[in-house]
């Protein structure tokens, strides 16, 4: 299950665990600025918000990666 909300600055998508395979993960939350995108989700060991912070260029790779098969890659950015 996953929610959207558009905030002012941002949207915020978070993803939920659900189901019945066992162990359950915490919510995931993914927040995406103009210039950048964070994922927040807390350690429930210490109890505190992990974050990772994306430039858009890297989610950009991220997103290409997903796809590829194993190997080293540079993306060709087209000059708008």
């Amino acid at each position: 299950m996953f929610t959207i909300e558009h905030e002012f600055d941002a949207t915020v998508i978070t993803l939920v665990d659900e189901g019945e395979d066992l162990p359950l993960v915490e919510d995931v939350v993914i927040t995406a600025f103009e210039d950048c995108v964070t994922i927040d989700q807390v350690d429930p060991r210490s109890e505190e918000v992990l974050r990772i912070t994306l430039s858009l260029g890297q989610l950009r790779d991220l997103a290409a990666a997903l796809n590829l098969p194993e190997g080293s890659y540079r993306l060709e950015r087209n000059p708008d």
